[in-house]
């Protein structure tokens, strides 16, 4: 392992996309920064440096503890990323998984006018 590794290489290393072709596409798209300004996939990633990835609905904040070219299994991403990212991301996390309980099964159509009176009294609309 060298002093630096491509960003692309490292966020599929890390496990943050499941292909290189995915972190390739993301730096692409400009969904991942470091230092506020969103880098190509070809830009070498060093130790220190905080890497924030918007995967939706948060951004994730990401510091690179270590650096690896081959993907690892699970357990061992703690020794080369640590997750900084802000309480507030992880609350919008939080609360969307809340919210999915209220999604229809596929196929049930659009609710009813009775479905929807049932809903708003619920949530005391």
């Amino acid at each position: 392992m060298g002093d630096s590794v491509r960003i692309d290489k490292w966020l599929w290393a890390v496990r943050v996309y499941k292909t290189r072709s995915q972190a390739t596409e993301a730096c692409k798209k400009g969904h991942v920064s470091v230092g506020e300004l969103p880098v190509k996939a070809s830009r070498t990633v060093q130790i220190g440096e905080v890497v924030k990835v918007r995967k939706a609905p948060i951004t994730k904040s990401l510091k690179v503890t270590g650096l690896a070219e081959k993907r690892m299994g699970a357990k061992l991403i703690t020794d080369f990323v640590e997750d900084v990212t802000p309480a507030e991301e992880l609350d919008i996390l939080e609360m969307q998984k809340h919210m999915r309980w209220s999604v229809r099964d596929k196929g049930t159509g659009r609710p009813t006018k009775k479905d929807r009176r049932e809903l708003d009294d619920f949530f005391d609309l």
